[in-house]
C-alpha cells in the first residue's frame, strides 16, 4: 500500500518561493486503481514525480507499505517496488529498444519476451526491437515503449502519467485493455494521471488536484458526475477522444 501524509513541494523563482502542492493527502491500496485527474497546471505531475524521488517534498511523508520512503532515492523505490511511466519518456541514443527492456527487466530478455511485451503495447515487435531510443521515434511510439518498461516486471505500485498522451485511438484502446487487465489481477496498485474518460471509469476511485490541492476524491461513480458536468460543469477535466471511441 501507498500511504501519503500532508505532501507539500515548493520551488524557488527568482527568489521568491512558489507552492506547488499544499498538504496533499491520500493512500493506493493493493491492487487498487487510482486515477488523478484536474485542470493542466494543477499539480498532477509533481505527485507522480515525488512517487518516484524524481522531486523531494518539501513538507510530508509517503509510505510503502508502512516503510517511509519520503527520503529514498529513485535507485531505491524501484528496488521497493515502484514502477513509472513518464509523460515525456526520455530517450538514449545508441541503446535498442531490446536492451532498454532488458534493462527494465533486470535480465536479459530472450526475443519473444520482448516480442510480446510490444504487441502488448500495439507495436509491430519485428521492426522495433533493435532500432534506438532516439530521435528516430516518434512521442506516441517513445510512450508506447516506456510503458512496455513498466509491464515487463510485477510492481508493487504503478505509476503512469497521462499514458494517452500522442497515442492514436487504436494503440489508446489496447492501453485501456492492458490497463484493465492489470486490474482485474489485483496484485498491484495502480496510480493512473489522466483526463480520459474510459480510463476514469475503470478507477476504484477518483481524486481531483486543482491549484495544487486535492479538492475531491471518492469513488468513481461519486466523483464522476463533476466530471462529465452532471453535478457542475468540470469540462477542462476530460478529454474529447472518448468521443470518438
Amino acid at each position: 500500500m501507498l500511504k501519503v501524509e500532508h505532501l507539500s513541494y515548493e520551488i524557488e523563482e527568482d527568489g521568491k518561493k512558489q507552492e506547488i502542492l499544499k498538504d496533499v493527502s491520500f493512500e493506493v491500496a493493493d491492487g487498487e486503481m487510482l486515477v488523478v485527474t484536474g485542470p493542466n497546471g494543477g499539480g498532477k505531475s509533481t505527485i507522480a514525480k515525488l512517487m518516484m524521488g524524481l522531486y523531494h517534498a518539501t513538507e510530508g511523508k509517503i509510505f510503502l507499505d508502512g516503510e517511509d520512503i519520503t527520503k529514498c532515492t529513485i535507485y531505491d523505490r524501484a528496488k521497493a517496488g515502484i514502477g513509472f511511466a513518464f509523460q515525456q519518456p526520455p530517450r538514449f541514443k545508441g541503446m535498442t529498444i531490446r536492451r532498454l527492456l532488458s534493462l527494465a527487466a533486470g535480465t536479459e530478455l530472450p526475443k519473444h519476451i520482448c516480442c510480446g511485451l510490444l504487441s502488448r503495447v500495439g507495436l509491430c515487435a519485428e521492426e522495433y526491437l533493435d532500432r534506438e531510443v532516439d530521435a528516430t521515434l516518434s512521442g506516441g511510439e517513445m510512450k508506447r515503449i516506456e510503458i512496455a518498461t513498466v509491464l515487463v516486471k510485477k510492481h508493487k505500485l504503478c505509476i503512469f502519467d497521462e499514458p494517452e498522451a500522442g497515442i492514436d485511438l487504436w494503440s489508446f484502446a489496447m492501453l485501456v485493455e492492458e490497463f484493465k487487465k492489470l486490474h482485474t489481477e489485483k496484485k498491484e496498485g495502480l496510480l493512473l494521471i489522466s483526463h480520459q474518460e474510459r480510463i476514469i471509469r475503470m478507477a476504484d476511485r477518483v481524486m481531483i488536484i486543482e491549484g495544487g490541492q486535492v479538492t475531491k476524491c471518492g469513488p468513481t461513480e461519486e466523483i464522476l458526475p463533476y466530471l462529465t458536468g452532471e453535478a457542475i460543469s468540470y469540462p477542462q477535466c476530460l478529454s474529447h477522444r472518448d468521443a470518438a471511441l
